[in-house]
């Protein structure tokens, strides 16, 4: 017997246990021999994660499209995963080690600092995994990966030295995103934008032999020591005559060119523009368009490097003041800028200085500013991989949900720039590239082939160098879709699973990780990694501001789990999931999901107590009764619905789907219909074929809505397979098939009906009849078949609709509101009920008031300083309140055309 009660919390661990138990998960789990294989891999989270709500998301839709294909019969794999995490891990480490007080990394040395991250991902990391598993989320958890096991760390250096030995992975001088703490060249994700209240200071420059001058603004000015020309635009008419010419740089005295160039705009500043190749990625671009120098200035740790700095101090004329110019080697960035802003006003060359808010990057893990920084780095020729995989989404063969997300994928692609895959780190893979006493490298997959490849350069044996960098993750994650497969062997899995069937996965990594896996699966397995690639928005807070801990409205999943239970948490974020529209996430949503669940086990211990289980051979193609053929229609109908809008990948739509059918129509229409025959003496065959259908209907809902709520079904399952018989797992059964169950007849009788009682009760509450009151029902101008349905409908009408009377008339009655329903009027008489006249001015108010609402909210959203300054929240919110007052309004003026009143 079900417990009264429906409890998650002691429902879910024994849920979770019977499915491990039974190795529901592990790849091709229930499937036939020779089913279609189904493959989706989970964006690997990072080993020092925990779950926040856009994992939760992620996985959710995952476990949805895993469980539902598994139960269409699929040959499913899930494949789970974690990324090594680089930097984030080697910080974690080197911070427990500090706090623990013991010797740092470079004092342990590498071998042994490593031993250490490998003894701390054994007792803490993973922690997500443990999390996702309480979201019930269908990996095949025994072929977890670790982007640093031994398997994907093979695969890792093979396609490395393949790349390099086809000339897609060279070593070149570039600007790279530096960050001064962590010493260390970042990706472009890692960098984050901090808006800054700083200064724009104008520099005044000579022009060389002349009285004449070019004024430049920076907000670096420390960084003029590194400059290497002064750039206008070609169609400015007031330095058309400079270009060409030189100016002087202050405090250095270097001759530096004038250039023409688009890059400077005539509209912004002065127009003219100071350029320093190795500090900004922009003048990195104009300095080679020019030919000009690379003056790197500043050390790794972001201090002034003059000092025996041979670019620096190259060409320098003999009359400047070295003396003065080497006081400033070894500053710190904020030192160095006081010092030559004071240098430079000493000059009378400071010309102004005006505050100036504006975004600087700074490292999302360091917090510190972050430098363009010129180093030698490791690059992937991004530009050549990108051409097929361009090509794949172009003609077909990949697919963006939804599609506008292509066009983002094309805007990065067809600008890609180089790759640049090395980092600065201990932690990750090591690049296995060997360097000789010249510089020459050697990339080999193993010291030995490096050692054998010198000395064929060379012409003798040569001791060689490692080098010491380590791969940026996002590399090892971009083969993820076959190396977690087994490649670069030819495993069985390999060959049944890829290409996967869709990868789920958040807008902000299409470039980071979507675009560099399309490039090295299509190099790789010359075939694409995914057919779809679903683009999920974001989870933010229930008024719409993204969810930030410095806002304080981060909800945690976990939490939410531990108060209303994974499957309520589960549903209300795919019933939110609409394409391309952010998720609104409200406590009050996940209660309310939570109560469909206990509506879910009402009915279910409802029909327990009535004697309904399931019937062995049952064949709902049998049923006789009038009410059982409708909601079996219903069923087949709901079914198309779900599996139509999960295929599409309209979650949302397939949770509304599920939720009326479940809700409305099972719980709180058929159960109710059928409580008569359920509860009468008489238990006939109308009695044993509407038990019989009650069980297959609840098993048919369980189905529906396992993929979105898996615990609770799984639980009413077994409950109800203990006395029918039953004895496999509900996430291994099979998808409902119930093509062609739909009874026009049955319908057309129990849906007029439903829609009937629907529209009677939303007119009582409109017009505010007392709850008490019984009213007569007049079918107006009815036929026959109308007449017939009428007077069966009549015992219904009154249980459960407060009916007193059902009859017939040509024309309506007096002082009755009018109800259109399937095309008949049925007319209500409120006469003597409802004061018409009251209740006519009632509502006329009330549709005042309400106009005046959208109308105060049509004023603001008019306002462009309001709509350009408030929070995208509050605008959103204003939208949402006139969307429910146009609603209150159609309903108040639908109810005044009912009374006869003025609209």
């Amino acid at each position: 017997m079900l417990e009264k009660t429906y409890s998650p919390a002691e429902i879910e661990p024994r849920i979770a246990a019977r499915w491990d138990e039974a190795g529901a998960f592990k790849a091709g789990a229930g499937a036939e021999p020779g089913a279609e294989p189904y493959c989706i891999v989970i964006p690997p989270p990072n080993v020092t994660g925990s779950l926040h709500m856009g994992h939760a998301l992620n996985d959710t839709l995952q476990d949805i499209l895993a469980r539902f294909e598994r139960m269409r019969g699929k040959n499913v794999l899930w494949q789970p995963g974690m990324d090594h995490a680089g930097i984030a891990t080697q910080m974690v480490v080197e911070r427990q080690l500090a706090e623990r007080q013991q010797p740092g990394r470079r004092d342990m040395g590498r071998e042994a600092f490593i031993k250490r991250v490998w003894e701390w991902k054994a007792e803490s990391g993973g922690t997500i995994f443990k999390q996702l598993q309480r979201l019930g989320a269908s990996a095949d958890w025994s072929r977890e990966r670790f982007t640093m096991d031994e398997g994907l760390s093979r695969a890792v250096v093979k396609l490395f030295v393949r790349l390099h030995k086809d000339g897609l992975i060279y070593r070149d001088k570039r600007l790279v995103n530096w960050d001064p703490k962590l010493l260390t060249a970042i990706s472009d994700i890692e960098v984050q934008s901090v808006e800054v209240k700083g200064h724009l200071w104008h520099l005044r420059y000579p022009v060389e032999g002349s009285d004449e001058s070019i004024v430049v603004a920076t907000t670096r000015p420390e960084t003029m020591l590194g400059d290497a020309a002064v750039a206008v635009h070609p169609e400015d008419e007031r330095y058309r005559h400079l270009v060409g010419k030189h100016v002087i740089l202050p405090l250095v005295g270097r001759k530096i060119p004038i250039v023409a160039d688009e890059y400077s705009d005539p509209e912004k500043g002065t127009g003219a523009v100071k350029i320093t190749p190795a500090h900004d990625f922009n003048d990195f671009e104009v300095g080679k368009r020019h030919g000009l120098p690379l003056i790197n200035i500043l050390t790794p740790d972001a201090r002034l490097s003059l000092l025996g700095n041979e670019a620096f101090l190259n060409d320098l004329p003999a009359s400047v003041d070295l003396d003065l110019l080497m006081s400033l080697d070894g500053l710190d960035r904020e030192t160095a800028r006081k010092r030559v802003l004071a240098l430079i006003e000493e000059l009378g060359l400071l010309v102004e200085t005006e505050p100036h808010v504006h975004q600087v990057p700074h490292g999302d893990r360091s917090g510190v500013v972050i430098e363009p920084y010129l180093t030698d780095q490791w690059y992937v020729d991004a530009q050549k991989l990108a051409v097929d995989a361009m090509a794949a989404v172009r003609d077909g063969r990949t697919r963006f949900v939804p599609e506008n997300w292509s066009k983002t994928y094309f805007d990065w692609m067809e600008n890609i720039q180089p790759w640049c895959v090395s980092r600065q780190l201990w932690w990750g893979h090591q690049i296995p590239a060997w360097f000789g006493p010249d510089g020459a490298n050697f990339v080999e997959e193993t010291e030995a082939e490096a050692l054998a490849a010198a000395e064929k350069h060379y012409g003798a044996p040569t001791a060689l160098t490692r080098d010491e960098d380590v791969l940026d993750t996002w590399f090892s994650s971009a083969l993820w879709p076959f190396s977690t497969l087994g490649w670069p062997d030819e495993t069985p899995e390999l060959k049944a699973y890829y290409p996967n069937a869709a990868l789920v996965t958040g807008f902000d990594i299409i470039f980071f990780w979507v675009a560099r896996m399309m490039m090295m699966g299509l190099y790789v397995m010359k075939e694409v990694p995914f057919r779809d690639i679903y683009i999920h928005a974001l989870v933010r807070d229930e008024k719409g501001a993204k969810m930030s801990k410095s806002k304080g409205n981060v909800i945690d999943p976990i939490e939410l789990v531990d108060a209303y239970g994974a499957d309520a948490l589960r549903f209300t974020l795919a019933a939110m999931a609409a394409q391309g529209r952010d998720v609104k996430l409200a406590r009050a949503r996940v209660e309310g999901y939570r109560n469909f669940a206990t509506k879910l086990w009402n009915a279910s211990r409802f029909a327990e107590m009535n004697g309904s289980v399931p019937v062995a051979g049952f064949d709902p193609k049998t049923a006789t009764t009038t009410l059982n053929r409708w909601i079996l229609g219903e069923a087949a109908k709901a079914t198309a619905e779900t599996t139509a809008a999960i295929e599409a990948y309209r979650f949302n739509e397939a949770a509304a789907a599920v939720y009326r059918f479940v809700w409305n129509v099972v719980c709180d229409w058929y159960v109710e219909l059928a409580k008569p025959v359920l509860q009468s003496e008489d238990q006939g065959a109308e009695a044993i074929e509407t038990r019989a259908t009650l069980a297959f209907i609840l098993d048919q809902s369980a189905k529906l809505l396992h993929p979105f709520m898996p615990f609770v079904t799984e639980e009413l399952w077994a409950a109800r397979a203990a006395e029918g018989g039953r004895d496999g797992l509900l996430v291994l059964s099979r998808w409902p098939e119930l093509a062609g169950l739909g009874d026009a007849e049955s319908e057309a009788e129990i849906g007029w009906l439903v829609e009937l009682v629907t529209e009677l009760r939303s007119a009582r509450a409109e017009m505010g009849v007392p709850p008490g009151a019984a009213l007569p029902l007049v079918l107006v101008g009815a036929d026959e078949a109308l007449k017939g349905r009428g007077t069966r409908a009549a015992p219904t009408l009154a249980r459960i609709a407060r009916v007193s009377s059902v009859t017939f008339a040509e024309t309506p009655p007096g002082e009755a509101i009018q109800l259109l329903v399937r095309g008949t009027v049925v007319a209500v008489p409120l006469g003597g009920v409802v004061d018409i006249a009251a209740e006519r001015g009632r509502l006329a108010k009330e549709r005042d008031k309400t106009v005046v609402e959208i109308k105060r909210i049509d004023g603001k959203l008019a306002n462009e300083s309001f709509v350009a300054r408030a929070p995208e929240e509050v605008v959103e919110g204003e939208k949402e309140k006139r969307a429910a007052y146009e609603d209150r309004l159609a309903k108040i003026e639908s109810a005044l055309r009912q009374l006869g009143g003025e609209i």
